[in-house]
């Protein structure tokens, strides 16, 4: 149910003429995963461009942390997350470090790719 309901979200983003980009984002730690929503994706009029925002295991840890001392997620995402963190390397992805980096850096280096 749930990537039925971002297929349709984004295909109704992707069918509206208002829109020139369209960004979502999702943590999506799986080949399969990716290509089964872009499968349900009626792209043929786009361009798609999946990234991959990356950082490493200390950094990871300080920006869950914050999310955690801030209530916005329970401590036992960090382990999860961490063990995730080796899948990234083998998605069909543009990836992008943004350990040290701003938002802006970030977000430029999205535009440039």
């Amino acid at each position: 149910m749930v990537m039925d309901n971002i297929s349709h979200l984004l295909n109704n983003f992707i069918h509206c003429s208002v829109y020139e980009n369209i960004v979502f984002s999702w943590v999506m730690h799986r080949q399969d995963i990716i290509e089964g929503l872009l499968e349900s994706l009626d792209a043929r009029h786009c361009i798609v461009k999946v990234f991959s925002l990356i950082c490493d295991e200390e950094t990871l840890r300080e920006r869950l942390q914050k999310d955690i001392s801030n209530g916005l997620r329970t401590a036992d995402v960090i382990d999860r997350s961490i063990a995730r963190l080796p899948l990234y390397q083998k998605l069909n992805t543009v990836k992008i470090d943004t350990t040290s980096k701003s938002i802006d850096d970030i977000a430029k280096e999205i535009i440039a790719s």
